[in-house]
């Protein structure tokens, strides 16, 4: 499953379903697509998605020990959300995800 984030601020995001539903429980939200916030509160998602990643910085990643791929820390891939939502706050708009 993909997820894309919209606003009328930003280019829309598209993500994993996955790594979308841990960002939104970041944010305050439930798992939940398609859903939306409002303009009046997107600042309050912004900055509980920015703490939450902060948080998981401190924490070590975990290693997948059959994968040779490397491993993409929550704070590189919640970097593109981060700007649509610093976009979208900024210009007082709604967000929205399908």
């Amino acid at each position: 499953m993909l997820v894309t984030f919209t606003t009328e601020a930003y280019a829309d995001i598209t993500m994993f379903g996955d790594v979308a539903l841990t960002m939104l429980k970041m944010m305050g939200h439930s798992a939940t697509v398609p859903g939306a916030i409002l303009a009046a509160d997107v600042p309050a998602a912004l900055s509980r998605l920015t703490i939450a990643i902060k948080l998981e910085k401190n924490s070590p990643p975990a290693l997948d020990k059959d994968s040779d791929e490397p491993v993409v820390s929550m704070a590189n891939r919640g970097l593109p959300l981060i700007k649509l939502l610093t976009a979208a706050a900024k210009a007082e708009s709604n967000v929205m995800w399908k």
